[in-house]
């Protein structure tokens, strides 16, 4: 199955994006197609793994967490392994990325607090070294499908 992810396609992804539960007869109303044609070019999408989920977008400050960080890992000789599989189970963790240069992982972490760092940064020093940024904002949150 082949499918072309032309302007439609994009206008229902751009849709999807701001609200995943909107209707198709809405997201349809939008982009100019009846609520059956979007239902299908979605299911088709779907199917090719274009749309992978769909998600709900969290307020961790209302959650309890007051503190968003990044923090950079430089495992130890040994501790990466061990540290990906460990990763999975920290809460903390809202992601988690294994890159290349002077650092092997880069994680977000959202904390309650700073003792809550404290005790998390304490478990993580084990696995290696750790570089810690509180993140203050969010400048800039971009989305691919916004140039196209």
């Amino acid at each position: 199955m082949d499918l072309k992810v032309d302007k439609l396609n994009i206008h229902i992804l751009k849709q999807l994006r701001k609200n995943a539960r909107e209707s198709f007869a809405k997201i349809g109303r939008k982009v100019g197609l009846t609520p059956p044609a979007v239902a299908e070019r979605i299911k088709k999408m779907e199917d090719l793994g274009v749309i992978t989920g769909y998600h709900t977008k969290l307020s961790y400050g209302h959650l309890g967490y007051q503190l968003k960080a990044i923090i950079m890992l430089r495992a130890f000789m040994g501790k990466l392994k061990p540290f990906l599989d460990k990763v999975k189970s920290y809460d903390e963790v809202i992601n988690c990325y294994r890159i290349t240069g002077n650092e092997n992982i880069v994680m977000e972490v959202v904390l309650s607090d700073q003792a809550h760092l404290e005790r998390f940064i304490d478990e993580l020093i084990v696995y290696g070294e750790c570089r810690t940024h509180i993140v203050l904002s969010n400048v800039v949150s971009n989305d691919p499908l916004n140039n196209m």
